[in-house]
């Protein structure tokens, strides 16, 4: 396997994993076209931890599992304000990017997963391949089921992706983006996301939030006019566990699976017609820009003078910049998408797709 054509840093927020971090580790340092000659470039922010995750590290690097890596901790203390994953993620990712200027390489890639992520060998090549083509790549979470699954929670998964397959199909037939082709995933969380430093920089780095911080990190790269792929090719093993480290995250979710399947909770998704108006709406907003429309033509579409000033369309470098600008003004006013069960919303996204099917086979 050639050595990467970029230099590249994976930056990882860790806050007690001292259990899965080595295991996640061993993995970087199998990575696909690195070496002790060419090694990869690691940076943990150790976040607050007091389960002996930094001690664990330092006895893996000294037993010599890690020498394809080089590796670089960082042990912070945050006041209980800032001690979450927002904060140490943007801690990663800027050291990453210090690291990168500070070798003459301003424009190497910045990855960044969780600490108790299992990565293929083929991680970091997957997703410098798909930069090459983008501008910031998602890769796609598939459920570990360490201790076995349970066949009907993963039932259960396996709906629910069916749904979100659904919405993604919805858009291929209404408006599909020529940069992010189908077969694609939806995932473009913190467990998994790719850009280059100098990207990251002129965003604003990634935004120290509590929650959603990866999400934040896309949208300012979306609004500035950069290309989101759902690389295939891309995917990492993301944990089951139901207690997990940071509020609001992967392990909420996978709670509330849980008392779905064993409780018989609800389980409620914003209903098809509701994507379906998100959609064409957006498709209208980018036919707008191509088309240079006036003032008066995007008033139509629920965009006033406040938000023309705002989204500031002669700035726009493409049409994704225009549509993520313009979308987040309208989505703020739109309220609380209408939901309905997850039986419910599959049919009508099913149905709607072949209505759909039928009337362009027409």
């Amino acid at each position: 396997m050639p050595a990467p054509s970029s230099p590249a840093v994976v930056c990882i927020p860790a806050r007690n994993e001292a259990e899965r971090l080595p295991r996640l580790l061993r993995a970087l340092a199998a990575q696909e076209g690195f070496s002790t000659a060419a090694p990869l470039k690691v940076v943990i922010v150790s976040n607050n931890c007091t389960d002996g995750t930094v001690e664990a590290v330092r006895a893996l690097e000294s037993s010599g599992a890690l020498d394809t890596l080089a590796l670089r901790l960082i042990e912070a203390t945050f006041a209980p304000s800032e001690a979450h994953v927002g904060t140490a993620r943007r801690r990663a990712l800027d050291a990453g990017a210090d690291w990168l200027e500070s070798e003459g390489a301003p424009d190497g890639v910045l990855l960044t997963t969780d600490a108790d992520a299992r990565l293929a060998p083929g991680w970091v090549a997957a997703n410098l391949r798909a930069l090459e083509n983008a501008e910031i790549v998602g890769g796609r979470l598939v459920i570990d089921e360490e201790d076995g699954a349970d066949p009907a929670l993963a039932a259960f998964h396996a709906r629910v992706e069916r749904y979100w397959s659904g919405v993604r199909a919805l858009e291929d037939a209404l408006d599909p983006p020529p940069h992010d082709p189908a077969p694609r995933h939806g995932d473009h969380t913190g467990g998994s996301l790719a850009l280059r430093a100098s990207l990251y920089r002129a965003v604003g780095g990634l935004p120290a939030l509590p929650r959603g911080e990866d999400n934040a990190l896309v949208a300012a790269v979306q609004r500035a006019g950069g290309r989101l792929r759902h690389c295939p090719a891309v995917s990492v093993l993301v944990s089951a566990r139901t207690a997990g480290r940071a509020e609001g995250g992967m392990a909420t979710e996978m709670l509330r699976r849980a008392r779905v399947v064993r409780e018989g909770e609800a389980y409620r998704l914003p209903v098809a017609a509701h994507w379906q108006r998100i959609i064409l709406r957006r498709a209208a907003l980018r036919r707008a820009y191509r088309e240079g429309a006036a003032p008066a033509a995007l008033h139509a579409l629920g965009l006033d003078a406040d938000d023309l000033a705002a989204i500031d369309s002669a700035a726009c470098p493409n049409d994704i910049a225009f549509v993520e600008r313009a979308h987040a003004r309208l989505d703020a006013r739109d309220g609380p998408a209408p939901e309905c069960g997850l039986d419910e919303a599959l049919a009508a996204l099913e149905n709607l797709a072949a209505a759909l099917g039928r009337d362009q086979a027409a």
